[in-house]
This record gives C-alpha cells, structure tokens and sequence, in this order.
C-alpha cells in the first residue's frame, strides 16, 4: 500500500508516518528530513535546496522529485511507502503518477491532516530538542518537568531549527496553502481523499488512519 500525508508543517504527520511504518512495514519518506540530510553533507542538491528551506520557500520540483523517485526503488519501499510532505504542488503530484506508472505502482489513498494556524505555529515555532539524546520538546505544549533539564538525560543544552522561529513558520504556512490546497480538490477527484483532525491525540488519530486503511 502506497499512501501520501498531506498537512501543514506541524500537522503531525511525521509522527503517524513513524507509528505507520513500525505498524505495518510501510516505510516513510519525509521529503524534509532527506533534503536535510543533504544539506548537512553539503552535497550539491543540498546546497542548492538550503536557500529555499532557510527562506520557508519550496525547494524546486525537479530537486524534489529527483530523490523521490532515487528512494522509492529502493528495498526499503517493498512493502510499500508513507510520503510525508511530498507532492506539495499539482505538478508534482502529475509527476509522481508518471513516475509510479514506470513501475507499475499507484497512490491507494491520501489523508489531509487538518490544524488551525494558532495552534501549528506554537507547535512549530515553540519545538526544541535536548543537544545529547535529541528528546524533543514544545514550550508550549511539552516543555521539561524540571526547567532547564531534559527529562531523559538530564543534560541542560538544547537546540532548535534555525527555520522554527514564527515569522518563518507563517512564511512557510503561507506558501502551503497557496501551492497545497489544489491538491485537495486533485485527490478529491480521484476518489482518494481522507480527511483527519489531527487536534486530535496521536492515539485517536492512528486508530482513524488503521480503521480508513482497512475499508
């Protein structure tokens, strides 16, 4: 089964992707994290897409698309895949069917993750992670029981994503929803839309995601 998550950044998608691949084997591609992951190395798409990602701006489809179709030939994607944050324009959800059509593979269904924008700004704008172990924190919703402290190692350092601050994050929500939106009406056309409150707790909403794959 081949899936696509669409949502916000800060939605919770990633999360459900994570508890869906552990679940059934389906494995999850976070277009974000590998196009982090080449920024870190300094390859050329990286340094190419790092201009975009520091700006909240959508890095070019044909970078996008280019390591899309590199991860999902590979074995980790046998049993099927979860793509998190990809397609975020029409033309690329044209691409990725051209692209699936090649070997022989199709999107079974589409689940849009529903927030308002208060609540995914403080989501994203308020995360930060402990610099030892990577234990992830909210100011607002999660913050560290003893102040200063993380929870699971005790360390006191912690960091946050240069791109998290709030001006960013309204930037990048601004840019979804005028490039993301039509895709809504696409997959609603295809039959394959799903609609999710993801305001929900994260328990809530895998059991409504297992009960949609199921049907």
């Amino acid at each position: 089964m081949n899936l696509i998550f669409l949502g916000a950044p800060g939605s919770g998608k990633g999360t459900q992707a994570q508890m869906l691949q552990s679940h059934l084997g389906l494995y999850s591609i976070s277009t974000g994290d590998v196009l982090r992951k080449e920024v870190a190395n300094q390859s050329e798409i990286g340094k190419v897409a790092k201009s975009f990602m520091d700006s909240g701006k959508l890095v070019p489809d044909e970078v996008v698309i280019d390591i899309i179709k590199n991860t999902i030939t590979q074995k980790n994607c046998t049993q099927g895949f979860i793509l998190d944050g990809f397609p975020r324009t029409i033309n690329q959800a044209i691409e990725l069917d051209k692209m699936l059509s090649i070997f022989a593979k199709k999107i079974d269904k589409v689940f849009n993750f529903e927030v308002g924008d208060d609540v995914l700004i403080k989501r994203i704008s308020g995360r930060f992670s402990c610099k030892k172990c990577g234990s992830v924190y909210n100011r607002y919703f999660k913050p560290e029981k003893k102040d200063g402290l993380c929870d699971a190692c005790g360390a006191s350092e912690f960091e946050s994503r240069v791109d998290d601050n709030e001006e960013t994050v309204k930037n990048r929500l601004q840019v979804y929803y005028q490039s993301s939106f039509p895709l809504i009406e696409f997959y609603k056309k295809k039959n394959l839309l799903v609609s999710i409150d993801a305001l929900k707790i994260a328990p809530l909403i895998f059991e409504h995601l297992l009960s949609s794959i199921d049907s």
